[in-house]
């Protein structure tokens, strides 16, 4: 298994646990579907299949969107912010983001302005 390319974990400013936040949007809408977390080794499989893979902070293991609700999510294309701590991901959603079945984890959780 290959590496994360090294010119791309150079950018990557992590947390504590080696963690990069992943802001997943949808690619044509710009609707914000979820946020997870990745590690280089989730990155790479993000960048390589063409589908999104997190690591679980709670399982310490890695999860593909979709494997077992069939919602998955297929890259459009991956961003690094100014800063190199947060990734947007841009994808096309198959199905709810979700895990409450919603289509966004923040459909839900409105608070008031």
């Amino acid at each position: 298994m290959n590496p994360l390319d090294p010119t791309i974990a150079a950018r990557l400013k992590r947390d504590g646990n080696g963690l990069v936040a992943a802001i997943i949007q949808q690619h044509d809408t710009h609707e914000v579907l979820m946020l997870g977390w990745m590690d280089d080794e989730a990155l790479r499989r993000t960048l390589t299949t063409g589908r999104v893979t997190f690591f679980s902070r709670s399982r310490r293991e890695y999860w593909r969107k979709g494997d077992t609700s069939g919602h998955a999510q297929f890259v459009h294309d991956v961003a690094v912010d100014c800063d190199g701590d947060a990734l947007l991901i841009r994808v096309e959603q198959v199905g709810s983001a979700c895990h409450t079945g919603d289509r966004s984890c923040f459909d839900a959780g409105r608070l008031p302005a």
